[in-house]
């Protein structure tokens, strides 16, 4: 069961902006920090979770302090249960079953994106990563379950980012590979993937 019902996220284009803009927004009203620092693309990004006034309070805050460094941001006022999870590092098991690749342009529409496919359909949230080492400031997220789930998933989030012009881009694997589904199992970073040798055909020696 999550801890907080309301989460936001805050992303700036200056570092030192963010820093202001984040104990500003610490400031401003009872709420916990998750997790802030500095991302790939020299931005900052800023992770904030409590009761939704206090979250919408803080925000705002962050927001005007920011200016017109805020990249994007997103306040959810009843934040998914495997979404909060999934921001905190916490991973799912793939089972049978199909996968969407989801990427975006930046961390918040990723989180938006992964919770309103939560919200949508019945599909698990495997991984969430946002603006870490290697995805240039994107939002990554892979989602499982049924091949019409996971396509009803990706329709849903794509639509409403579209309308807000921050439509995603995305691929869907109806079987993924078993070796790709045992490697995704520790996530999608290449750094963190273990090392495994195919059942194929090979050299002579």
């Amino acid at each position: 069961m999550k801890e907080h019902p309301a989460l936001a996220v805050l992303e700036f284009a200056e570092i030192a902006v963010g820093i202001v803009a984040t104990d500003a927004l610490l400031k401003r009203s009872p709420i916990a920090l998750l997790r802030c620092g500095t991302i790939s693309r020299g931005r900052f990004l800023t992770l904030i979770a409590g009761t939704a006034a206090a979250v919408e309070e803080a925000c705002d805050e962050g927001l005007f302090h920011g200016g017109g460094s805020v990249l994007d941001h997103v306040l959810l006022a009843d934040v998914h249960p495997q979404l909060y999870d999934a921001i905190l590092g916490q991973r799912r098991p793939i089972g049978p079953g199909s996968l969407a690749i989801v990427e975006t342009s930046t961390v918040s529409s990723i989180v938006r994106a992964a919770e309103l496919a939560l919200k949508g359909t019945p599909v698990d949230l495997i991984e969430i990563r946002l603006g870490d080492t290697g995805l240039s400031g994107k939002g990554l997220a892979v989602v499982h379950g049924e091949l019409h789930d996971v396509e009803a998933a990706v329709e849903i989030a794509s639509a409403v980012l579209a309308g807000s012009g921050a439509a995603p881009g995305f691929r869907i694997i109806p079987a993924p590979h078993e070796a790709l589904a045992v490697q995704f199992a520790d996530g999608t970073s290449f750094a963190a993937a273990p090392l495994a040798e195919l059942d194929g055909e090979k050299g002579s020696s």
